[in-house]
């Protein structure tokens, strides 16, 4: 069997021409080769696959090149390269260091490539930076990584950067029709649109999935063998499915669905790429966006068919829920429900979105004929007493708005004193009304004479009847005389302070109920004695002091106790904080307790 090299060693560029979609690195590098301005020391940064270490030998072999070699030659002698994730120790940069001390045999220059230079450890990096900083003339460091951020800045600063850019789309694709061209094989351009989206801006990704697919499907190849040996949904998949959602033919849409999931392909990838097929439908709506749909020319077609039956708020709304499910998508428990819920939503949206008939809606004379009811003819005598009766009702409204505003407006002396001479002044609406019944409006002026008279808020007559009405609310001041003043004991006294005390614990008071259970009064000369050990306490006490009053009044059945509040500064008040001190306040209440700890053999 012959030996097989596949395509991204076989198709590797050889010269900068040949590098795919880094023509700013590269006209950069050849510019500097033919100024003489390259650096010695050189950083290509970037994802992978991107053609980092090709430049870098490239470049090694276009350096040593003065024209009178043969093209083919390499100089394999002059280049060396170090995988740094497996040579990163101090001891490895020394040996590197002592080999850049002897100049080339061939050539002019020793170009170092260092791959995955940012797997070196710190002391490697330290060891290096003097030799990097100040190298001999012949040498030339290539740095190369994927991961600039993990450089210390003391090698960044020493390079010169070169960030390479992920590949496109479009020149992914190109390149693989190339290289489809010189294997012969015929590939479809939708085809290899799919591989060059499947490998993500790397072109050693795409040439690994060419040869792949190639030793799938053989010389020819067809977008569905892509799409069945890569397990990726085919176009035809979403634009049947967004068929389904116009029409809102959600039954037919879940068994789409369920054969998707039938053929193995995971529902987070599915809810994903209907949203960016949604997103390319929408791309397709203008056209200073078309250039962003990166599709095959066949493709492209449909998609513009397609968009044409898509509303625009109907692709904005469907990528918000897609997207939605699509981040609801790994934190749900039942991620086929979830799918499931977003398809019906999506089904609905032009559903819902349709605009209602503003017109009133009329039926029309067939369809009573065709229901058998017959048309009642109304007679001129009932259609005009009807019409009466809304023209009576309409007059009298019109009477009494008018009687209303007259009575609100204030009225000169004139007219004050003919109403107290009983004469009435004639209104116009009175006048151009007078089919009215008499009794009908002098019913109304009567009801709205008893009615009381609207002021303003701001005027005399407001302000005095405000002060009557307050004076009304002032309930009158019994006389103390007779009032009971039943007397009453002192445990009678204590039970009822214990009582209120608690009602505000329960009020949420609970300093205030506190301070009734820790202090009990005493009664002397009929009169509440208590005694504080502070000031504020008396200040909080004398706050509560009227609801206070007024439950003992009732509770005892005599209003006129009075309550005397002292404070006693000097008398402190012994509080239980260790567990000997507790045991001692339980012991003056209930000496039972000594009793019981020495029966059981309690400690403290």
């Amino acid at each position: 069997m012959e030996h097989f090299i596949v395509s991204a060693r076989k198709y590797r560029p050889q010269t900068f021409k040949d590098v795919v979609g880094q023509q700013a690195i590269t006209n950069t590098l050849l510019n500097a080769i033919d100024n003489n301005h390259l650096a010695q020391a050189l950083l290509f940064t970037g994802p992978r696959g991107v053609g980092k270490t090709s430049c870098a030998r490239i470049l090694a072999k276009t350096i040593n090149q003065d024209g009178n070699e043969n093209p083919d030659e390499d100089f394999a002698f002059n280049i060396f390269e170090l995988d740094a994730a497996s040579n990163n120790s101090v001891d490895d940069i020394r040996s590197l260091i002592d080999q850049v001390r002897i100049p080339p045999q061939v050539g002019k220059y020793k170009v170092y490539i260092i791959d995955e230079v940012h797997m070196l450890s710190q002391a490697a990096f330290n060891a290096f930076l003097k030799t990097l900083e100040e190298p001999p003339k012949h040498a030339i460091f290539i740095l190369a990584t994927t991961e600039k951020h993990k450089i210390i800045p003391t090698i960044l600063s020493r390079c010169q950067i070169f960030d390479f850019k992920r590949i496109t789309v479009t020149d992914a694709k190109n390149h693989l029709m190339q290289v489809a061209k010189q294997e012969g094989i015929n590939a479809d351009e939708d085809a290899l649109q799919i591989i060059a989206q499947k490998a993500d801006g790397a072109m050693r990704d795409a040439l690994s999935i060419f040869d792949r697919v190639v030793s799938f499907s053989g010389k020819n190849l067809t977008r569905q063998a892509v799409t069945e040996n890569l397990n990726v949904l085919d176009y035809e998949t979403y634009f049947t499915a967004t068929d389904l959602i116009i029409d809102n033919n959600i039954p037919q849409l879940l068994l789409e669905f369920n054969e998707i999931l039938a053929q193995g392909f995971d529902g987070h990838h599915f809810i994903s790429g209907l949203a960016s097929h949604f997103r390319d439908l929408l791309v397709c709506k203008n056209q200073a966006t078309i250039h962003l749909l990166e599709v095959g020319e066949q493709t492209k077609t449909k998609y513009f068919e397609q968009s044409k039956k898509s509303p625009h708020e109907f692709l904005i709304k469907g990528i918000d829920l897609a997207n939605d499910c699509d981040l609801k998508y790994k934190t749900s428990r039942n991620q086929r429900l979830l799918v499931e819920l977003c398809l019906m939503q999506l089904a609905s949206i032009l559903t819902d979105g349709e605009k209602k008939n503003d017109q009133p809606y009329i039926i029309p004379p067939s369809y009573f004929k065709e229901k058998g009811i017959k048309a009642i003819k109304i007679s001129s005598e009932v259609k005009e007493k009807a019409l009466e009766k809304v023209e009576t009702v309409k007059k009298q409204e019109i009477v009494s708005t008018s009687i209303e505003h007259k009575e609100e407006t204030p009225t000169s002396s004139t007219n004050q004193e003919t109403v107290k001479k009983g004469t009435s002044t004639s209104t116009p609406i009175e006048n151009s009304n007078s089919t009215i019944s008499q009794p009908v409006v002098q019913e109304k002026k009567n009801l709205l004479i008893q009615r009381e008279r609207k002021t303003s808020g701001l005027s005399l007559s407001s302000i005095r009847k405000k002060k009557e009405h307050e004076e009304n609310k002032e309930e009158k001041i019994v006389d103390p005389k007779n009032l009971p003043t039943e007397e009453f004991t002192e445990s009678e006294m204590q039970a009822a302070w214990v009582e209120y005390g608690k009602m505000q614990d329960k009020k949420g008071e609970r300093i205030i109920g506190s301070m009734f259970a820790m202090n009990i009064p005493s009664l002397q000369d009929g009169a509440i004695m208590l005694e504080l050990p502070n000031q504020s306490m008396k200040v909080d006490l004398e706050s509560a002091q009227a609801g206070l009053l007024q439950f003992l009044y009732k509770k005892l059945d005599n209003y006129s106790i009075e309550l005397k509040i002292t404070v006693n500064e000097e008398a402190s008040k012994k509080y239980a904080f260790t567990p000997q001190d507790k045991y001692e306040k339980l012991r003056e209440k209930n000496p039972l307790i000594d009793k019981l700890r020495s029966s059981f053999d309690l400690d403290i």
